[in-house]
């Protein structure tokens, strides 16, 4: 008989992480790693041998793929899913991390800031999720995690288009879990809250707002990439089998106060 800890095991499983280079990309790789999964990592650099090492010192295989989501079109994330499984054998696990995020008063955002934030994490997000769902119903099933935000569920400031797409994530992750949860393909959502990763620099080096962000946490601290396993291993494993459409925080808190 299986016991709750073997149903949070992912041996055999074959993840594709995007944004896997550093971050919280290459954090989430590892921590699938380590609860047994092949990794599969996606990322705008050629350079993911960092995460690669991590994952291969486990014992698991790694695969990396260098591709620009701004310019891969749904044909091109179809191909590369393919190459995956013609890589590591199958795909049960996808989990959508890679984003970008443009800073600017809403008054002074451009176009080119706005199709650029939206065009990763929002457009690439649904097509790449088509691409592996496609394969997952095929075998039979399989999870979906996607990266959302604090910005799913507030406005933030001077972020219109990481807002906009990051409310949107929320969205699909509830609309695809609707469609997919018949083929057994759980989609599910987590959102990370004050992360210490390069996308929050800026505003830990701002003493004054970072001192205002860290009295709002009731954990008193940001959260380091490593808060992101747990869960998602979770979402990844069969001890998730009956969530569908859920957004996870991740956040210390933050929109508890």
């Amino acid at each position: 008989m299986m016991s709750v800890l073997d149903t949070f095991s992912l041996k055999g499983k074959v993840a594709l992480v995007t944004g896997a280079s550093r971050g919280l990309g290459q954090a989430i790789a590892v921590g699938l790693a380590e609860a047994g999964a092949d990794i599969a990592g996606l990322d705008v650099t050629p350079d993911c041998s960092e995460t690669c090492a991590q994952v291969e010192a486990l014992g698991r295989r790694f695969k990396t793929l260098q591709v620009d989501l701004l310019k891969a079109s749904a044909d091109d994330l179809n191909t590369f899913v393919k190459q995956i499984v013609d890589d590591l054998g199958r795909l049960d696990i996808l989990v959508n991390n890679a984003g970008i995020i443009r800073r600017a008063p809403a008054l002074e955002c451009t176009e080119q800031d706005w199709n650029a934030v939206i065009g990763i994490n929002q457009n690439a997000l649904f097509f790449l999720s088509q691409a592996a769902g496609r394969v997952m119903n095929e075998q039979g099933g399989g999870k979906i995690i996607n990266v959302a935000s604090m910005l799913s569920f507030q406005g933030g400031i001077l972020v219109p288009s990481y807002t906009a797409a990051k409310s949107a994530v929320a969205g699909l992750t509830r609309a695809l879990a609707n469609e997919w949860a018949a083929l057994n393909i759980n989609v599910n959502a987590i959102a990370p809250g004050y992360m210490a990763t390069d996308n929050t620099a800026p505003l830990r080096a701002d003493a004054a707002r970072s001192k205002t962000i860290l009295e709002r946490i009731p954990a008193g601290r940001w959260g380091d990439p490593g808060d992101l396993k747990g869960i998602v291993v979770f979402l990844a494993s069969d001890a998730s089998r009956y969530m569908n459409g859920a957004i996870v925080p991740v956040d210390g808190g933050w929109l508890a106060r």
